[in-house]
């Protein structure tokens, strides 16, 4: 399976870039590298890719750039790579919707499962109980389920595969209180453990795409003592 995936390493230290392109290639995956945001461009320009391992700390335009605007344009999966392991770090990652986050030096295996586990996340052709062609409508929204794609109409809202995962799980949980720990139970596969507020990060930035006043959340609220229900009535269409 692995042979079909294309993974792009950004990263500007040559060194790092070399070694990071051997060890993707043994496990089977087709492997670039790119030193730099515009160098990354090129690269997706000529072929698109199924996932980015991005470097933070790169002169020019830096990994937290980088991750907005490809964020902004679309749901390619990232994860992010830095030598600083600060809490804040990982927030700011998280904000801008990077998929995983994971801090230098890292073991190899370990970056081998995370990245397997953001990859198996993102497939569309996903199995759930709804069955093949399930569309979800909430609200003023419609949650295709085989495309992992979300519509207000005909505007296509952009999910990150983290905040796909939550929906789902939110939409698929109406009228229940999920606890903090049951809500990363049910997205099992992510790496939440790294910061143990990072449920909250994601939710936040969660309802800021599906809430018509993120500020005053009505969809997705927060039970105090208890976690987040989400509140709206889920139907077939």
């Amino acid at each position: 399976m692995n042979g079909a995936i294309c993974i792009l390493v950004v990263e500007d230290d040559r060194e790092i870039g070399a070694l990071l392109k051997t060890l993707l290639e043994r496990e089977g995956y087709g492997v670039r590298v790119a030193c730099s945001g515009s160098e990354m461009d090129s690269a997706l320009a000529d072929k698109p890719a199924d996932l980015m391992l991005l470097d933070v700390m790169m002169p020019g335009e830096d990994g937290f750039s980088i991750c907005r605007r490809m964020r902004a344009a679309g749901n390619l999966p990232i994860v992010m790579l830095t030598a600083r392991g600060d809490d804040i770090d990982r927030i700011i990652g998280l904000e801008l919707g990077a998929d995983d986050y994971v801090a230098k030096p890292f073991n190899p295996r370990e970056l081998i499962a995370r990245i397997r586990a953001v990859l198996r996340r993102s497939v569309p052709a996903i199995t759930d109980a709804g069955g093949s062609g399930t569309r979800l409508r909430f609200d003023r929204l419609v949650l295709d389920v085989d495309s992992r794609r979300l519509f207000e109409g005909d505007r296509e809202i952009e999910l990150s595969t983290g905040d796909y995962d939550l929906l789902y799980v939110l939409v698929h949980n109406p009228q229940r209180v999920l606890s903090r720990d049951q809500l990363m139970d049910l997205t099992k596969g992510r790496s939440w453990e790294a910061f143990d507020r990072s449920i909250d990060v994601a939710l936040s930035r969660l309802r800021r795409k599906v809430e018509p006043d993120p500020s005053q959340p009505v969809l997705i609220k927060t039970v105090r003592n208890a976690g987040y229900m989400f509140t709206a009535s889920v139907s077939k269409v």
